[in-house]
């Protein structure tokens, strides 16, 4: 099985904050980016907020390409930008719990959610209280912060 080292895990983050730039920027969501890594090291599938419509989430727009508990995610690792979400405000599952659901044994983000539409993000929690393993990479929050500057300007 595919173990990456603190520079893949770098790199693919990279790739995840790169792909949150192709956001549509607007005023009332984050814009992320999320990449799924197979157990052999190769890149299964990529998405970011907005890209098929208003209210997707990147992982929801990732994990859309997968059927339901396909096995290759049993040994996938998911990178995004942004912690995944514990909640949302439409009638849609969280971003924690469809990786969850998807049996992804491994996640790697680049920030925590700041209170600025939750005010306790708590996916990292729930992602980790359910065994996944979950690494953070500081080296890459101001990255994905800046694709953010927008929702933070004047307040």
């Amino acid at each position: 099985m595919y173990e990456p080292d603190h520079e893949q895990d770098l790199r693919w983050m990279q790739r995840a904050v790169d792909l949150a730039v192709l956001c549509p920027s607007v005023t009332g969501a984050f814009s992320v980016g999320a990449v799924i890594v197979g157990g052999d090291g190769t890149e299964l599938a990529s998405g970011y907020s907005r890209a098929t419509g208003p209210r997707e989430h990147a992982e929801e727009v990732a994990l859309a390409r997968f059927s339901p508990r396909d096995l290759r995610l049993a040994e996938a690792t998911i990178y995004s930008s942004l912690e995944p979400c514990s909640q949302r405000s439409a009638s849609r599952a969280p971003c924690a719990q469809r990786i969850l659901e998807a049996g992804i044994p491994r996640v790697v983000i680049a920030w925590r959610e700041p209170s600025l539409f939750v005010d306790d993000c708590v996916g990292f929690e729930q992602l980790v209280a359910a065994g996944v393993n979950v690494t953070e990479l500081p080296e890459l929050a101001a990255a994905a912060q800046e694709v953010n500057r927008h929702l933070f300007e004047g307040r």
